[in-house]
Order: C-alpha cells, then sequence, then structure tokens
C-alpha cells in the first residue's frame, strides 16, 4: 500500500485541539472518569485526526488502524513491554505507552472510533446534500 501525503488543515488543526486538551487532561484532571476514560477516547481520535491531516488513506481503513494500533499499545501493557525495553524508569515512556491493561481502556477506544465513523457519515450526508443542492 502506498500512501500519498497530503496535508489537510482540518484534520490538523482537530488534532492539535485534541492534543492541548490531552495536555491538559494529563496535567490538570485529577479523576476517575475523565482522565483514565475520556482521555483514552479522545486520544484514538487524536491519531486519527493525526493521520487524516497527513496522510490521504480512506476513513474505514484509518479507523481500522488506529483502532488496531490502540489495541496493540494496551495488549502491550498486558504483557510489561516497557518494562521489557527498560524504560519503566521514564515519565514520559509510561504517560506515553500506560502501565496497566484494562478491558475498559479498550472500549474507550473502541468507542472513540466508533465515534469518528459517525462524525464522518454527518460530514459525508452533509458534503453531499450540500452538492445536490448547488446541482
Amino acid at each position: 500500500m502506498i500512501f500519498i501525503f497530503r496535508f489537510q488543515k482540518n484534520y490538523f488543526l482537530l488534532m492539535l485541539l485534541l492534543f492541548v486538551t490531552e495536555i491538559v487532561i494529563a496535567l490538570y484532571v485529577h479523576d476517575t472518569i475523565i482522565r483514565p476514560y475520556i482521555g483514552d477516547l479522545l486520544v484514538v481520535i487524536l491519531l486519527y485526526c493525526a493521520v487524516r491531516g497527513l496522510v490521504s488513506v480512506s476513513i474505514i481503513k484509518t479507523a481500522i488502524f488506529v483502532l488496531l494500533f490502540a489495541y496493540v499499545v494496551e495488549i502491550s501493557q498486558y504483557y510489561h513491554l516497557i518494562d521489557y525495553l527498560g524504560w519503566s524508569g521514564s515519565a514520559l515512556a509510561r504517560t506515553v505507552m500506560g502501565i496497566g491493561f484494562s478491558w475498559i481502556d479498550m472500549v474507550a477506544y473502541t468507542g472513540g472510533i466508533v465515534i469518528v465513523l459517525f462524525v464522518e457519515r454527518i460530514f459525508a450526508r452533509r458534503t453531499k446534500n450540500e452538492r445536490a443542492a448547488v446541482a
């Protein structure tokens, strides 16, 4: 599969907004719902926007790739990959890779991708309707 790099401003700007939101959550939100679950849900949306903002790949392929990537990262936590790599002393590595497997995280990642597909479908319909109105 060949990737064609194509900058898409709207996805990129949304990715930046989500990145700042994730930083704010990581630094200032210390609760039992937003930080662990909403943060996980938002991170897959952030990754989706990053890919779509830089590479010309279909919506569904991007969604599947991002979801599988998130699952792999979560599964790596189950097998303590961060310890095997010798990165357990790094706060950055622990934040990015995580340190504890959770099925609820897998649900949050799936929910994030469901939201992405729902929003993409709404925008596709809206764009189709706008084109039909012009014609």
